[in-house]
């Protein structure tokens, strides 16, 4: 299968923007003030099951792939599978370097973390934003949301992407993952700031 130009432009933006996500989830499981609320569930479930996040993140992704494939396949691209696999296992691994590199205590003071917390909110925020208007497909718990925003032409992204996060922010609460004020704020802003990120998008790339 051969890309033009364009097309790999929006494999490389996606390419880097889940690896953004995956180096933002990281530290924002270590400063323990909430994450996006899909890490927030599959954390909770990872914890209960004895798993690495990165581990059970992937095997519930190939399962709503699944879903996906039969009830929307466009939403499947190059995207899809680095999400599906890059976001967890770098987290992991981002973990495991600054576990061997920066001492545990440094995550304990409070405006440490706060200013932690803010950078890779900010960084998670804009790389979710950017791969998802990549245009190359996304993972399969964003293509959910798609999926039920097409079939449902009254009500727009935002508005279903903040139903399902906060379903996902209950079920991490109820299995005793940090819901916070990240998670409060990724649940508010996730969803218009991917919708204005694809208008732009979509104007670069016309």
């Amino acid at each position: 299968m051969r890309f033009g130009l364009k097309e790999k432009k929006r494999i490389l933006i996606a390419l880097l923007a889940v690896l953004g996500m995956g180096l933002s989830v990281s530290f924002l499981l270590r400063v323990d003030m909430g994450t996006d609320p899909y890490t927030c569930m599959n954390n909770g479930v990872a914890a209960k099951l004895g798993i690495s996040f990165g581990t059970w993140q992937a095997a519930l992704n190939i399962i709503l792939l699944i879903i996906v494939f039969l009830c929307d396949k466009k939403q499947i691209g190059w995207g899809t599978v680095f999400n599906m696999f890059l976001v967890g296992y770098v987290s992991d691994f981002v973990t495991w370097v600054t576990d061997k590199l920066v001492a545990n205590d440094v995550f304990t003071v409070m405006s440490v973390r706060i200013v932690i917390m803010l950078i890779a909110l900010i960084v998670f925020v804009i790389a979710a934003a950017l791969y998802m208007s990549a245009g190359m497909g996304v993972a399969p718990y964003d293509a959910i949301n798609f999926i039920i925003a097409d079939k449902i032409s009254k009500v727009p992204f935002k508005i279903t992407r903040i139903c399902v996060d906060a379903l996902g922010c209950f079920i991490g609460y109820l299995l005793g993952s940090t819901v916070g004020v990240v998670t409060v704020l990724i649940v508010l802003t996730l969803g218009p700031v991917v919708q204005w990120m694809k208008e732009k998008m979509d104007a670069l790339f016309a």
